[in-house]
């Protein structure tokens, strides 16, 4: 099942196991229930401190029921708590299952110490479900964070399952996106988490008390917000200054934890986006840059009387900069008609490498004909039933090449001059799309189970209304050439900015400016 190359890899890294683990497999008479064995097996091979054995008919899972087929359970010898996954983690789970192999094998996870131990504290139990798709880039940080605090804590298990292959589940629980996570049988979350975020929901108290730290620190020489390509460069070129850098980012990567692969940056011919974001923040630890996630800017306080720029956290708390760096990006700009909001992730979704295998065989539609919205056309030509996709304009706008690939596929239709007017459900779910025909204002009406919205982005400043910063009627921030805004000691990259032609490599350039006017300010201050 693995291909040689990755068995050599994999032999490499269970060498790092500390002790034996036993993979406890449930499995029945199904082609996925082969390929799980077939998978385990290949795993033991490469170390002899991994075993595989099978549970009887009658197993039953860490919160007493009946246990899935095919599942397997990751536990050390002798123990009945551990990490277990329900389907094959392969895709981008694969990462995921490497990870869990090693940390029920006692290879430390590489968090802090502060936040591992606030995961062991945690009392159970706390039996968590999470429903992924292997083509989803969200997906592995909630599984891998879920897995750390059930291989740590056994008051607490986790059990990720492939919502292709428990579809009936899918179904029955009303999952219309991934990740989706359940705790003890009730909804807990959906979304991208980290593990940060999963212990502050369950403890209220140490998150309090994280935010009264960090209210205490020092004002930074340089603060950096955002954690994009613009906002890592941004620190990296501070830090290389010599000066004191802090970064606030809900989470490192940006919009490029949302994309598939970036073939356009020089001298990377392809990189996967979550790949590239984690690379990002790595050579900003590396540079000894302060890097506080999990939490999300809440306004602006411009300096007053030589003071530094402060800026208040969602919940409380704050930290200060002598000077400030927005690079807050951008976010997916909402089609703004009835139905969408109470419809979000019941239907309604942006990403369709995310959620789109949930939607197999069923009718969608995808709303813009830009590059994006083509793109997703084409994605899900090959899982959805039927994919409709609408242009507000009279013509596309995507590259020819991607209106040459749509156009051989016979179950993807293009409608122009399309004015999205309504998301219906049921209220549980999307059932239907209506629409106005702008040549003659008929309207119309097409079934679908889902919606994927791609018109474009919209700057991630709404926090940033209130406090003084010019900003454009499209919410941008207007810049200079040396990435200085209206406030003084406040500079900006990325796409959050002005800045024409919203790309990787553009926002790496912008955020680098940005930090280097900030050191020259701070040096004449």
């Amino acid at each position: 099942m693995l291909e040689t190359s990755l068995l050599q890899q994999l032999k490499g890294l269970l060498g790092n196991l500390e002790h034996p683990i036993e993979l406890v497999a449930a499995l029945d008479e199904s082609e996925a229930s082969r390929q799980t064995r077939e998978l385990l097996d290949e795993v033991a091979a490469q170390s002899p401190l991994v075993t595989v054995r099978e549970d009887g008919p009658d197993a039953l899972d860490e919160a007493g029921a009946k246990v899935r087929r095919p599942s397997f359970l990751i536990t050390e010898p002798g123990k009945d708590s551990g990490v277990r996954f329900a389907g094959l983690p392969m895709g981008h789970e694969f990462t995921s299952l490497v990870l869990a192999l090693l940390h029920v094998g006692g290879h430390a996870p590489k968090e802090d110490a502060d936040l591992l131990a606030a995961v062991k504290a945690l009392p159970g139990p706390l039996h968590f479900e999470t429903y992924f798709s292997t083509t989803c880039h969200n997906c592995p940080d909630v599984v891998q964070a879920l897995n750390i605090m059930s291989a740590l804590n056994p008051a607490v298990s986790h059990t990720a399952i492939e919502g292709g292959q428990f579809k009936d589940e899918v179904e029955s629980k009303g999952v219309m996106s991934v990740p989706t996570v359940f705790l003890n049988g009730q909804l807990f979350d959906t979304g991208r988490m980290t593990l940060e975020d999963i212990v502050r929901k369950l403890a209220p108290k140490s998150a309090d008390a994280e935010l009264e730290a960090l209210s205490r620190r020092d004002p930074y020489d340089v603060l950096v917000v955002g954690g994009g390509p613009a906002g890592a460069t941004a620190a990296m070129y501070a830090a290389r200054k010599g000066i004191r850098v802090g970064l606030l980012a809900e989470v490192m990567g940006g919009q490029v934890l949302d994309t598939a692969g970036i073939e356009n940056f020089p001298s990377v011919k392809h990189i996967e986006g979550t790949d590239f974001a984690a690379g990002l923040e790595s050579h900003c630890q590396e540079y000894g840059v302060e890097i506080v996630t999990g939490h999300r800017a809440a306004g602006l306080v411009p300096a007053a009387d030589g003071g530094p720029v402060t800026v208040p956290l969602e919940g409380g708390g704050q930290l200060q900069g002598k000077a400030v760096i927005i690079a807050v990006g951008a976010k997916w700009r909402d089609i703004g008609v009835p139905g969408e909001v109470e419809y979000r992730k019941k239907g309604v979704t942006y990403c369709p490498h995310c959620d789109g295998p949930l939607f197999k065989g069923k009718p969608v539609a995808v709303i813009g004909g830009g590059n994006s919205g083509i793109e997703a056309a084409i994605d899900m030509a090959g899982l959805a039933s039927k994919v409709t996709v609408l242009e507000f304009l009279d013509q596309l706008k995507a590259d020819k090449v991607l209106l040459d690939k749509a156009a051989t596929l016979s179950n993807v239709t293009i409608v122009t001059s399309a004015a999205t007017t309504e998301v219906v459900g049921d209220g549980a779910k999307v059932t239907a799309l209506r629409y106005k025909d702008r040549a003659d204002d008929a309207p119309h009406e097409i079934p679908v189970a889902g919606v994927f919205v791609q018109i474009g982005l919209k700057a991630s400043t709404d926090w940033l209304k209130d406090s003084g910063l010019e900003l454009t009627p499209r919410g941008e921030i207007p810049v200079d050439v040396h990435g200085a805004t209206s406030l003084p000691g406040v500079f900006a990259g990325g796409d959050c900015t002005t800045q024409p032609y919203k790309q990787v490599v553009i926002s790496c350039g912008s955020g680098a400016t940005a930090a280097l006017g900030a050191f020259d300010y701070l040096m004449r201050a």
